[in-house]
């Protein structure tokens, strides 16, 4: 029998077998186009939480961000789930992962109620949010995923940070909603479902990036996070402390890698590891004189392998890599986020690691740009901090800052917020 399995009878069994620990673990899930990802981590209480099991492998089932084949997929997350189980020794049953595909969408509304005159309180802040939520048109096709207060109001006076207590007769809300496709959400929950772990919360994939590698100074002065994932490039605008934009480009770094394989004719695995090894977005003069062998398709060990100069491979890497600054630049431009968040930009994300990203995002988006790695968190590998696992790490981050879906008291995962009203706790929880 399977571990997943074993996992399967211990829910349907009841209390007669338990796993030893239900309520004080929280595991953030990663499932991206290259690679999946788990953190399994535990709260400290008055100390910060600690990470106790990690686990990653080679994605399959995933193109772009959206699973493409449900079994691969399955298959990858389970044993990616069961290498973060055996290291950290217990049984993880409920996880929070990241939407990183499916065409998110930002959109800001506002809304405005009647409060009589009387002090503000909770129960005027639910009323208001879930009203704002009801009345936002969410594109056909798409569901809410986020809906963030970005600025409240009180009869026409804006700026308000914190309006409870205070005394009005309208309170106004601004609201960031972000949506994202149904049907990829729905096809990863599937998979995460099949391998019998509960969804208890998700994140749009920039915006954990951007929690995983962002410190508060950055969001309260304005900044873009440009996460260069495998099959996606992704966006997240801040602005004022708030965020503001998402946007994601189906370009990655594995589209780097098959323009490379199939440039020089050599298969994906030699192509990421010439990539790796050799690759550069800016040209140096050494280029021409230093030589790289490229294995042939079909390796028998009878075909020669041809030998090119350097310069050859940055010329196929540095033209996708300008297309995708290219995009992000003019999404950033079409939305009007482009001058919004200033010119600090951070770059994460696994691709953002081959060397000259930096300078050739800098000359193209024409801006400070900076590359970024998760912020330190208690007993995470050196192996699993670098950029690669940005959203993972801003997976945690986002559990641990949510009551409502993960702990600092208590890890509730049968109150998972579904509909309006689960989500406007998911608000006031990241706003108060």
């Amino acid at each position: 029998m399977s571990k997943g399995d074993q996992r399967g009878d211990m829910t349907s069994i009841g209390n007669t077998a338990q796993p030893r620990v239900r309520g004080n673990l929280v595991a953030a899930l990663d499932v991206g186009t290259t690679k999946v990802s788990c953190f399994v981590a535990r709260p400290g209480g008055a100390r910060p939480p600690r990470v106790i099991g990690i686990g990653h492998q080679v994605s399959r089932g995933v193109r772009g961000g959206i699973v493409v084949d449900m079994e691969a997929a399955e298959a990858a997350i389970r044993a990616t789930v069961e290498a973060a189980e055996q290291m950290a020794g217990e049984t993880v049953r409920q996880v929070v992962v990241n939407l990183s595909g499916g065409a998110p969408r930002s959109r800001l509304i506002a809304y405005e109620v009647a409060v009589a005159g009387h002090a503000i309180n909770e129960s005027d802040l639910r009323r208001i949010l879930d009203s704002a939520a009801a009345a936002g048109d969410v594109p056909e096709g798409h569901e809410l995923v986020h809906a963030i207060p970005v600025g409240y109001s009180i009869d026409g006076h804006r700026g308000v940070r914190d309006p409870r207590g205070m005394c009005g007769d309208r309170l106004g809300v601004s609201v960031r909603l972000i949506s994202t496709a149904a049907g990829p959400a729905r096809n990863l929950a599937t998979c995460v479902t099949r391998c019998h772990l509960d969804v208890v919360g998700r994140v749009a994939g920039p915006y954990a990036s951007a929690l995983g590698c962002l410190v508060e100074d950055q969001t309260a002065l304005g900044v873009t996070v440009i996460d260069m994932g495998g099959g996606t490039t992704s966006i997240a605008v801040f602005f004022d402390g708030e965020f503001v934009h998402t946007d994601c480009v189906p370009v990655g770094g594995h589209h780097v890698t098959n323009d490379i394989a199939r440039g020089l004719a050599t298969p994906v695995v030699q192509a990421e590891r010439m990539k790796t090894l050799f690759g550069n977005c800016l040209p140096s003069p050494s280029d021409d004189r230093q030589v790289i062998e490229v294995p042939p398709m079909a390796d028998d060990g009878l075909a020669d392998r041809v030998q090119v100069p350097r310069s050859m491979l940055v010329g196929i890497i540095r033209p996708r890599l300008e297309e995708t600054f290219e995009m992000v630049r003019a999404r950033l431009e079409d939305a009007g986020f482009d001058k919004v968040a200033g010119r600090q930009t951070v770059l994460t994300g696994g691709a953002s690691q081959l060397p000259g990203v930096a300078d050739l995002a800098g000359m193209i988006l024409d801006k400070q740009i900076r590359l970024t790695r998760p912020q330190p968190i208690d007993g995470l590998a050196e192996a699993a901090a670098g950029p690669a696992f940005a959203t993972c790490a801003g997976l945690l981050q986002y559990a641990f800052q949510h009551p409502a879906e993960g702990p600092l008291g208590a890890y509730h995962p049968s109150e998972e917020p579904v509909g309006r009203f689960g989500r406007i706790g998911q608000w006031l929880s990241e706003n108060f």
